[in-house]
């Protein structure tokens, strides 16, 4: 009896470990978030209804850039939330655009625009953007209004698509532009809630407190082209 016993133990074993195995692999894998002929996974922020300021383009998603001489009112959002993550993505931008994609954004009706609750992976026309002179903090590929990106960031000429990467780990957050780690910073921690409490998001309490929430394409007036985002989740 005890030899049946260990025989069916192990069997046990066995078979929970490949269900964890299984589990893991299935959470770890790399998942489409954008099919490259509709919006289906999307919505716009705080609405319901049909999107009408993206369309597809040669299986791009784009901006059109509706929400002209405003921040709000635009955005889309992912219909699934995420926690620890790494998010890839090309994008391109017209002359003189602004975009970004943020994530952990938080829907209610208390929030007017998605930044008020999610950090945003600044996307932006370093050179040709006019209507004022941009700080580092302003600038592709930073946290925006947290951490500037540093010197390894390369950026493409307007109109040649890029490659971006975000990865978010238990507050290890980590911007890739083209190839390069471009920022790293730890989220929640003294030097983070420093920054914030000194800068932009001085009175704006809930910026960047939810560990889990959508991932959000920035509509922001002006063209913006996205293609082959991906997400896995850590």
């Amino acid at each position: 009896m005890n030899k049946q016993f260990k025989v069916l133990g192990l069997a046990a074993a066995i078979c929970f470990s490949g269900s964890q195995s299984f589990a893991q692999a299935k959470k770890s894998a790399w998942v489409s978030l954008f099919n490259g002929k509709n919006l289906k996974g999307w919505h716009g922020y705080n609405k319901k209804g049909e999107v009408k300021n993206w369309e597809i383009e040669n299986g791009a998603l784009v901006c059109l850039g509706a929400v002209k001489g405003t921040d709000t009112g635009g955005d889309i959002v992912s219909d699934k939330q995420y926690d620890n993550f790494e998010l890839t993505w090309e994008w391109k931008i017209d002359k003189g655009s602004n975009s970004g994609v943020l994530y952990h954004v938080v829907e209610s009706p208390k929030y007017e625009a998605s930044y008020l609750t999610g950090p945003e992976y600044q996307i932006i026309d370093d050179i040709g953007w006019v209507p004022d002179k941009l700080e580092e903090w302003q600038k592709t590929g930073a946290d925006y209004a947290m951490h500037n990106a540093n010197a390894l960031k390369k950026v493409m000429p307007v109109g040649q698509w890029n490659t971006s990467r975000i990865v978010f780990n238990k507050g290890h957050v980590e911007h890739w532009l083209n190839g390069k780690k471009i920022v790293e910073f730890t989220a929640w921690d003294a030097d983070w809630k420093k920054k914030k409490a000194e800068g932009k998001w001085k009175d704006h309490p809930e910026y960047g407190m939810a560990k889990i929430g959508h991932i959000a394409l920035q509509d922001h007036g002006h063209k913006a082209y996205y293609k082959n985002i991906r997400i896995k989740q850590l």
